[in-house]
C-alpha cells in the first residue's frame, strides 16, 4: 500500500533542508573568501618583506605578474592587484584587530575602501559596517560616496538620549543615529508634501532601512493607536533589533518648529503605553526636517522626558547649497548615487 504524503509537512521538510543548503552555501563562500583574503596578504606580506631584504626595485613585480599569470592563466595576479596586496600588507600590518575584519569582506570591497578612504577610524568605520550590514560593493560605494562615516560620526548630534534614557542605551541609541539623512527615493529633486515624501519612502523601504542603519524593521506607516474613542496616526513606525525598542519617525518637509518636539513626547508616551511590549526598552522618536535651527532645537529638547532626535534629511542626489554647511570638515557632502546598480544589488 503506497503511503500518503503529508503536503504541508512535506513543504515545512522541504523548507528546512532548502535553508541548511543556503546556509553551508554562505559559509562556504564566507571560507573561500577568507581564505582568498588570506592569500592575497602573504602575497603582499613576501613582496614588502623580499624588498626589504634584497633590495628589489619595483620591477620584480611586474616581473612576478607575468610568471603568475604565465603560471596559473588568471587576472586575479595582474600587476595591479600584486601592487594592491602589497598595499594591504602595508597598511593593515600594524593593526590586529582591523586584519580580522578585512578576512570578512570581499576583495573589491577591500580594494574600494582602501582607495577611497584614509585615515584609521573612516576605515574601520567602513569596514566594520560593512561587514555587520552585509553591504555589498556597490552598498558600500553608496555609503562612501554619501559620506556616512561623517554623517554618523562626525557631528554634533542633536537629541534627548542622555537625559532620557540608561547611560549604556543612551550611546547606542545616539550611535544608531545620523545627523544627515539622504534618501535617494527620487528619480528627480522636486518640492513634495510630507504624505508624498512618506509614501515613496514606503514604495522604496529598502533603501529607507539601509539608510536608516543597522537592526531597524519597518512596522508600518501611519500606524495607528487608539484608546477609547480617540486615535492617532505616527508616519512611520520602526522596531531597532539592536535597542530593542519602538523607533517613531515623524516627517516634516519644512524647518523644524519647537512644537515637534512636545508632539513627539506625546506619541512615545502612547507607544510606551498601550503598544511596547514587556521586554522591550522605551521607546525613541526621530523627528526628520528638511531643515532646523540647532537653537531651536536644543532649547526644544530640553525638560522632555522623552528620548527623542531631530536631524535633517535630504531626498535629492546632490546636496542642495544650503545644507552644504550642515556638516564640519571634511568636506562636505556631495550624494551622488548610482540609484540602478545599487537597487539591483538590493535585489539579489
Amino acid at each position: 500500500m503506497q503511503e500518503v504524503l503529508d503536503l504541508e509537512g512535506y513543504k515545512k521538510f522541504l523548507l528546512e533542508v532548502k535553508s541548511k543548503i543556503e546556509s553551508a552555501r554562505i559559509q562556504a563562500t564566507r571560507s573561500v573568501n577568507r581564505n582568498l583574503i588570506e592569500l592575497y596578504w602573504s602575497i603582499g606580506k613576501i613582496i614588502v618583506e623580499k624588498q626589504a631584504e634584497l633590495k628589489w626595485g619595483d620591477g620584480v613585480v611586474e616581473m612576478l605578474a607575468k610568471d603568475l599569470q604565465h603560471a596559473y592563466n588568471v587576472q586575479g595576479f595582474s600587476r595591479q592587484n600584486l601592487w594592491y596586496m602589497r598595499q594591504l600588507y602595508l597598511e593593515y600590518k600594524d593593526e590586529p584587530i582591523l586584519q580580522q575584519v578585512v578576512g570578512e569582506l570581499s576583495w573589491s570591497a577591500n580594494l574600494l575602501i582602501l582607495s577611497r578612504i584614509k585615515g584609521r577610524s573612516a576605515r574601520e568605520y567602513y569596514l566594520r559596517q560593512a561587514v555587520e550590514m552585509g553591504w555589498s560593493r556597490n552598498v558600500l560605494l553608496h555609503q562612501i560616496k554619501s559620506e556616512a562615516y561623517e554623517r554618523h560620526q562626525l557631528v554634533d548630534k542633536q537629541h534627548s538620549f542622555k537625559e532620557t534614557l540608561p547611560e549604556a542605551l543612551a550611546e547606542q541609541a545616539s550611535d544608531m543615529m545620523k545627523d544627515l539623512y539622504v534618501f535617494n527615493i527620487f528619480e528627480e529633486p522636486k518640492k513634495l508634501l510630507e504624505s508624498e515624501i512618506e509614501n515613496r519612502m514606503v514604495e522604496k523601504i529598502k533603501t529607507v532601512l539601509l539608510e536608516l542603519g543597522y537592526g531597524f524593521s519597518f512596522i508600518g506607516n501611519q500606524y495607528r493607536i487608539a484608546h477609547e474613542k480617540r486615535e492617532y496616526f505616527v508616519d512611520l513606525l520602526f522596531h531597532n533589533r539592536k535597542l530593542n525598542c519602538l523607533v517613531a519617525l515623524e516627517l516634516k518637509a519644512g524647518k523644524f518648529k519647537p512644537e515637534y518636539a512636545g508632539k513627539m513626547n506625546f506619541y512615545l508616551n502612547l507607544l510606551d503605553d498601550f503598544v511596547r511590549e514587556p521586554h522591550e526598552n522605551p521607546s525613541i522618536g526621530m523627528i526628520l526636517c528638511g531643515d532646523r535651527d540647532r537653537f531651536e532645537v536644543e532649547y526644544a529638547l530640553r525638560g522632555v522626558d522623552k528620548p527623542i532626535g531631530v536631524a535633517d534629511y535630504t531626498l535629492t542626489r546632490k546636496l542642495p547649497k544650503d545644507l552644504m554647511n550642515k556638516l564640519p570638515d571634511p568636506k562636505m557632502l556631495e550624494a551622488e548615487i548610482k540609484k540602478e546598480l545599487f537597487l539591483d544589488e538590493l535585489e539579489e
